[in-house]
């Protein structure tokens, strides 16, 4: 498959886990963009021993944990985003809201779920993640109910 096309058909995707990852659209931009400046380095060296899309779904998530430590050692220059504030219910806003609640899992439980997320099946994301697809199958399971939980302790999306 051509680079090309491997862009077309996998960026969508990897901009919206790496937009779980920093709840942040210019940053997941980049990520996307380091990602596939990876992808393109190393696509000669892909041994195809997993489907591609695993492949690079590991590279993306690799470049996210980077940046998420990168910026835990920097001090943020803005403020969090108020939830509060917002009265409106519009769908745009609630997947704000999942993706914050999704940001404030932790690490491995985002990588699951945004894999979940994209429809990639539960062996796959068990490759990812380096473990067994039952392990897998259960956090999902526990991981849906934490975040059942938080939308609806927030009373704003009732």
């Amino acid at each position: 498959m051509a680079f090309e096309d491997l862009y077309k058909q996998y960026s969508p995707q990897i901009f919206r886990v790496c937009l779980g990852y920093t709840n942040n659209r210019d940053q997941a931009k980049d990520l996307v963009q380091e990602t596939f400046v990876s992808v393109w380095k190393s696509l000669p060296g892909f041994r195809n021993e997993s489907h591609i899309s695993t492949w690079i779904f590991r590279i993306a998530t690799n470049h996210c944990l980077r940046a998420i430590e990168v910026a835990k050692r920097m001090p943020a220059a803005e403020l969090p985003f108020d939830l509060t504030e917002t009265q409106e219910e519009s769908p745009e806003e609630k997947l704000t809201f999942l993706y914050q609640c999704i940001a404030g899992l932790q690490e491995t439980d985002r990588v699951i779920i945004s894999l979940e997320l994209e429809g990639l099946p539960q062996l796959s994301i068990a490759e990812i993640v380096g473990l067994s697809s039952g392990n897998v199958r259960v956090r999902i399971h526990r991981i849906k109910e934490k975040l059942t939980q938080k939308f609806k302790a927030n009373e704003q999306f009732r």
